[in-house]
């Protein structure tokens, strides 16, 4: 049996990686929306159709939802990246893309059946009333928040609202066993794109950009300012797993590493109009090393980024093919709250590439093709990355780069094996963290004297915690070989009590101790430090 979970792990993970691309990887727009309207045959052919059903049809219809499914056979007509976006989900993508929404300011699980505080944003309604980690949310208002049976969108619904409505709470707090009532005002809350940035050595910053919002820039110029004010003289630029976002939240990026008059990029639409876009003299990380990470999962302004500073000979773009996504869309209003991204245009890197995938055999080869990557063994070998001599390209300096397919990193990271992508992925789709509220649930006051400082220096998590993370973990038949993995598992077992005790930061900070791509920045800024490795290796020997 054991084999046979083994066997299919490929296959799981390579269709995880598919649709985390799949959902957005369509996120790569231009900013000007725009509106169409004509009077057409076409389409009055289907108004009538719809008059039709409305009017004579012997049943009952929602004729707004076969307009939806008209309209999504539609676009599944013409590319994989072309989308329609519901007037129930508007809200929803709104708010990613703008950077923020109006809500009480609370990270939180639905822990059985009931809304369970993680912690509170900082600076925030709820930090403010005195909301803490492990607090229960009974109720909104006269509205139950509890049951089993309760939907994300209800919760969603109740604890959201108009900046400055204020809501009553009735809360349960474990540690003190009392239920309490306290009325929250709600505000904006961030919707943070830059995750995570901190000092990964003496002199080399670190910024994670999870995707390309309107806030986008702002927050990484931020990160970038408070880096520098620390020393930092280089940088490395995680861009794995973001799916895209504003083209020209990429551009203003990708302008702080080039100089004036650089070309970043350009595009082209149907009628043969070429755009380009250059650099300015606006850039504060000019003629400084730059790292970028890139994996599978990097999509359209990811690469865009990734590609521009690679056609310039500038930086280093370190891990795996990209998805190969050189498709940009513009968001388009329908008139009834809904809207259409609809693909106008394609862009191309400063040597000429597209580095886009065909979509010819339509969307389902197109995703397939994607997991092939993993089948294929290209994750764990350069050597099995397809390249077509037809797309080679030469950067200025005479480096050889390819079109088709995605961006093809200068410095190659594989994927691990799979049992550390297993363990990899109980950390990515929360298992880990779950395993750590409860633990935290049972036994917060341990934890209450420490500070930052103090827990990543000081704090290890003990072989007691692990044993339990093993049980807890086989009760849920998750079956890997845990002790292989004893240090790597203590270590995301670290990272998510800290992330829930403090910050996405300091999360981010003791994980990177485990990733194998930024050991590879500390090997390619310092070779020495590989040199110290093997050295060691010899004298223990």
């Amino acid at each position: 049996m054991q084999k046979k979970k083994n066997y299919l792990w490929p296959t799981i993970l390579a269709a995880t990686l598919a649709i985390g691309v799949f959902i957005g990887g369509k996120l790569n727009f231009n900013d000007s929306p725009e509106k169409f309207f004509t009077t057409n045959s076409k389409k009055d052919k289907l108004n009538r159709l719809i008059d039709y059903i409305d009017y004579e049809y012997v049943d009952e219809i929602n004729t707004d939802s076969i307009v939806d499914v008209a309209v999504n056979n539609i676009l599944d007509k013409l590319d994989p990246h072309s989308v329609y976006i519901p007037k129930k989900e508007m809200t929803a993508v709104s708010e990613n893309m703008k950077g923020d929404f109006v809500g009480i300011g609370i990270i939180f699980f639905k822990y059985r059946d009931t809304i369970s505080v993680i912690r509170t944003i900082d600076g925030g309604p709820s930090f403010y009333i005195g909301i803490k980690p492990g607090d229960r949310i009974l109720m909104a208002n006269n509205d139950t928040l509890y049951g089993k049976n309760l939907s994300s969108d209800f919760i969603i619904e109740n604890l959201k609202g108009k900046k400055g409505s204020v809501v009553k709470l009735t809360v349960y707090r474990k540690e003190e066993n009392r239920t309490f009532t306290v009325n929250v005002k709600r505000g904006t809350i961030p919707l943070k794109s830059v995750e995570a940035y901190y000092m990964l050595t003496d002199d080399i910053g670190y910024i994670k950009v999870n995707r390309f919002a309107e806030s986008t820039f702002k927050e990484f110029k931020t990160a970038l300012k408070n880096l520098q004010s620390q020393g930092a003289k280089k940088l490395t630029l995680d861009l794995r797993d973001n799916p895209g976002g504003y083209l020209g939240i990429a551009e203003e990026m990708v302008d702080e590493f080039l100089k004036d008059g650089k070309l970043i990029l350009f595009t082209k639409n149907k009628k043969g109009k070429v755009n380009k876009i250059y650099a300015t003299d606006k850039g504060d990380f000019e003629d400084k090393p730059v790292y970028v990470l890139i994996n599978e999962r990097s999509a359209s302004a990811s690469e865009i980024i990734a590609g521009a500073l690679q056609d310039n000979d500038v930086g280093t773009i370190i891990g795996r093919r990209s998805f190969g996504k050189g498709l940009v869309q513009r968001e388009m209003e329908l008139g009834d709250g809904s809207a259409v991204r609809l693909t106008v245009s394609r862009y191309y890197t400063p040597t000429g590439r597209s580095i886009q995938k065909s979509y010819k055999k339509g969307n389902k080869d197109y995703y397939h093709r994607f997991m092939d990557r993993y089948h294929n063994g290209e994750l764990t070998s350069v050597d099995s990355i397809k390249v077509a001599d037809s797309l080679k390209f030469k950067t200025p300096k005479g480096k050889i780069v390819y079109g088709g397919g995605g961006i093809i990193p200068d410095v190659f990271v594989s994927i691990g094996s799979n049992q550390e992508e297993a363990v990899e992925s109980m950390d990515s789709t929360g298992f880990i963290s779950y395993f750590v509220f409860e633990h935290l649930d049972r036994d917060r006051q341990r934890y209450n004297h420490l500070s930052q400082e103090e827990f990543i220096n000081d704090f290890r998590v003990d072989d007691v915690l692990f044993e339990k993370f093993v049980d807890y973990s086989l009760k849920s038949r998750h079956k890997l070989r845990f002790y292989d993995f004893e240090d790597t598992i203590k270590q995301y077992i670290k990272a998510a009590l800290a992330e829930q005790l403090f910050d996405p930061n300091i999360y981010a900070k003791i994980k990177s101790q485990e990733d194998a791509m930024l050991k590879k920045v500390i090997e390619l800024d310092n070779p020495m430090v590989k040199q110290d490795e093997a050295e060691a290796i010899e004298t223990n020997n």
